[in-house]
């Protein structure tokens, strides 16, 4: 059974998903999580508490579910990591529109948020240093700052191509070949 915070975070992140960051109101997140508005406040002091914690619930989850093994149970090859990794992040799956929802949503909240901007930076920040290590994995003669800026590439790539695809604009699969394409020139751009 999930902790009482835990149980908000996934609230939160749900709320934001379908309303968006300036829809949501301690009010109807205690609603939505079942519980008290004051248990909103002793576990996350205010508003801004709750959408950092938030941040951070949804980069956890987004996470663990892109790390998965492979089906044998026997670890990825560097490539097939790098590409599961990114790829499981264009899902249609409610966990993962949710996420990606609420991850634009609290980016986009970020350019008017500093403590907010502040807080994404930081998390988008581990995501290309996590990329950047996949790249390196899979080449390892490639200078660190080459595979800082393809990982950046990427994850901007990623990010955009979900927000293209939540909005309607692009099927989920145009999205994936896209990404995919854009996985191999990277890689192929490091190699040289």
């Amino acid at each position: 059974m999930a902790t009482r915070s835990t149980q908000i975070l996934e609230a939160a992140a749900r709320v934001i998903a379908r309303r968006g960051v300036r829809g949501l109101r301690v009010e109807e997140l205690a609603e939505e999580a079942g519980v008290s508005t004051a248990l909103i406040y002793y576990h996350f002091k205010d508003r801004t508490g709750v959408l950092r914690k938030t941040l951070e619930f949804i980069s956890d989850r987004a996470e663990r579910y892109t790390t998965r093994l492979a089906s044998d149970g026997e670890p990825l090859s560097p490539r097939d990591e790098l590409d599961q990794t990114l790829l499981l992040e264009l899902q249609d799956t409610t966990e993962v529109r949710e996420n990606s929802s609420a991850w634009g949503e609290l980016r986009a909240s970020a350019v008017f948020d500093e403590v907010l901007r502040e807080d994404l930076a930081r998390a988008t920040l581990v995501w290309i240093q996590d990329i950047a290590a996949l790249l390196g994995q899979v080449r390892p003669m490639a200078p660190a700052a080459a595979l800082a800026a393809s990982a950046e590439r990427l994850t901007a790539l990623l990010e955009g191509l979900s927000m293209r695809w939540l909005s309607g604009m692009l099927q989920i699969s145009h999205a994936r070949t896209l990404l995919s394409e854009g996985i191999e020139a990277e890689v192929e751009r490091l190699g040289r």
